[in-house]
């Protein structure tokens, strides 16, 4: 009997011993569900490995192992794609220099590398919806170069439409993207270099300088041109205005004088004698104003009343005073 409840009281505090035990590590497990997510992550929940919830920085609670586990994936980290360099460039991993050529929109061929910057943007798309994110990245990089270059020019591409190109650029593959929900975010995409091939880069090089010359002679033209048409319709509207000032001196001449013309006609209509007669002494006035010398006929016939003229207006002429010494 005394081993009987010696037993007993045994069995009761290995009891209680093995309740307090799977207590603890109840609580355990419960409280093993409890996780933090960082500012720079993303928590990915999968329940039976099935993506069921996102969640964003802070404490969260999920269902312990093996219900639901946990992913965070760094989503504010900036990865970087470089397409276009190494042995296998762009295009459907061509070797060599070939896989990286691109055809532009007026049919000639370019040699180009870029940078493609990405981060997470939806993690559960990310590690989901896409096998192999990054082998994604550079093939619909690849094909949004590619399509960008082939309606551009060449010389666009090379010069002054860089930057539209890589924002082209960006905002085709980022397009592309959302359609894939690939749950990628496109920062930035840098134009390294855009070459012509190296096997014709100095015909190429000869065809530039050649077109430099002609952009240079055509400003320079231009510029003469700008310099010689203001000067030539300048002169132009003087001439004009010369013209239409003669224009209106002759005209009122012309028209004084017949005025003129018509007043004498009128006094030449009423009194005939006297008009003629008038007219006959301005005439002789006019032509004696220009005389030098006056020839008197001094024999007397009807000409007694006549006071001899002396021609005041040659004294002081050189010839005047040489024949007075």
């Amino acid at each position: 009997m005394q081993w009987f409840n010696y037993y007993t009281q045994l069995l009761g505090l290995r009891g209680k011993g093995l309740l307090l035990m799977v207590g603890l590590l109840t609580i355990a497990w419960i409280s093993a569900g409890i996780y933090k997510v960082q500012p720079d992550e993303q928590g990915v929940v999968l329940r039976f490995g099935q993506w069921v919830e996102t969640s964003e920085p802070g404490l969260h609670y999920h269902l312990p192992y093996p219900f639901e586990t946990v992913l965070l994936p760094k989503v504010t980290q900036v990865n970087q794609l470089q397409l276009g360099s190494g042995p296998i460039a762009l295009s459907g991993g061509v070797d060599g220099p070939h896989g990286r050529q691109m055809l532009t929109g007026d049919e000639n061929i370019l040699e180009g590398e870029c940078a493609v910057f990405w981060r997470i943007k939806d993690s559960g798309k990310f590690l989901f919806k896409v096998d192999n994110p990054e082998a994604a990245i550079k093939i619909v990089a690849e094909s949004a170069l590619r399509e960008v270059i082939g309606r551009t020019p060449i010389q666009a591409a090379m010069s002054d439409k860089r930057q539209q190109i890589t924002d082209q650029t960006r905002d085709l593959l980022q397009s592309l993207l959302d359609k894939t929900d690939s749950g990628i975010l496109i920062t930035q995409v840098q134009l390294q270099r855009v070459d012509p091939p190296g096997t014709v880069i100095d015909a190429f090089n000869d065809v530039q300088r050649a077109r430099a010359d002609q952009e240079r002679a055509r400003n320079e033209a231009e510029a003469y041109a700008n310099d010689i048409i203001p000067r030539a319709r300048g002169e132009a509207s003087h001439i004009v205005q010369e013209a239409e000032a003669y224009k209106s001196q002759a005209v009122n001449l012309a028209e004084g004088d017949a005025k003129g013309f018509l007043s004498v006609y009128a006094s030449y209509v009423k009194a005939k004698e006297v008009t003629a007669w008038r007219l006959y002494l301005e005439s002789t006035d006019e032509l004696l104003k220009k005389a030098t010398k006056v020839i008197i006929d001094t024999s007397g016939k009807g000409m007694s009343g006549i006071v001899p003229y002396m021609p005041l207006a040659e004294k002081d002429k050189p010839e005047a005073r040489g024949t007075g010494k």
